[in-house]
């Protein structure tokens, strides 16, 4: 069976109607099957960044295991950037990957065994300004040239790319990644650009994707999930 990966940026858990509902978000996750999901916005800004999808509430509710990014017991993940895996996916390494800009950002790593071989998933909210954005995509390939040679080829980089062109923009990851447009994504009442895309190595094929346009994942925040269906092929 193929991989489900979800990329959804929750807006902290607030939705249309401007209330914080975490049930809402994790009703969504579960409708969609995934297997992994790469969050955004998942944490508040302010104090010690207290997540607004509790663990507690995910450990009851859901069948998904937390990945540990966070850097205090009260966050979910890094920067905003967190990531859920299903149980029975075992999370071999973990790390936070500082990116260059003239905001906060950063994106968060997990090296997965998943029942379809290693997969290494970056989750990440870039920029708004496209020259920092090209920089942070150029952080993130040379880190996981660092980290395994040739480890690209067997990973998936996904989240909010802040990107609105459908042609530019992203030609630092295209070097050695494949781009993948669900489609429109934001705003989720009436969407209009791609921003939420994912790219993959040359050792995954994506058998679909899309975008969760239900009447729940439109109030649910302001962005709607992104999903696509991941084979890794064998080595050779």
């Amino acid at each position: 069976m193929p991989l489900r990966l979800v990329s959804y940026n929750i807006r902290k858990a607030v939705g249309s109607d401007m209330r914080r509902a975490p049930h809402r978000i994790l009703d969504l996750i579960a409708r969609l099957e995934a297997d992994i999901v790469v969050l955004q916005e998942a944490d508040k800004r302010l104090g010690p960044r207290p997540t607004a999808l509790p663990h507690a509430l995910i450990e009851r509710e859901t069948d998904f295991g937390v990945v540990p990014l966070a850097e205090t017991e009260v966050s979910l993940g890094w920067h905003g950037n967190a990531i859920l895996a299903r149980k029975g996916i075992s999370v071999r390494g973990t790390e936070r990957l500082p990116l260059p800009g003239l905001e906060p950002r950063g994106a968060v790593l997990a090296d997965l065994d998943t029942p379809e071989g290693p997969l290494l998933v970056v989750g990440a909210h870039l920029g708004l300004l496209r020259g920092w954005r090209r920089r942070q995509q150029r952080a993130i390939l040379d880190h996981l040239d660092d980290l395994r040679p040739g480890g690209g080829a067997t990973s998936v980089i996904a989240g909010d790319f802040n990107e609105w062109s459908w042609s530019r923009g992203l030609e630092t990851l295209a070097e050695s990644h494949s781009v993948v447009i669900p489609g429109r994504s934001f705003p989720a009442g009436r969407p209009v650009a791609p921003l939420d895309r994912i790219a993959h190595g040359e050792a995954i094929e994506v058998l679909a994707s899309g975008v969760d346009t239900s009447p729940a994942a439109r109030h649910g925040s302001d962005h709607l999930p992104v999903w696509a269906d991941l084979r890794i092929r064998p080595a050779p």
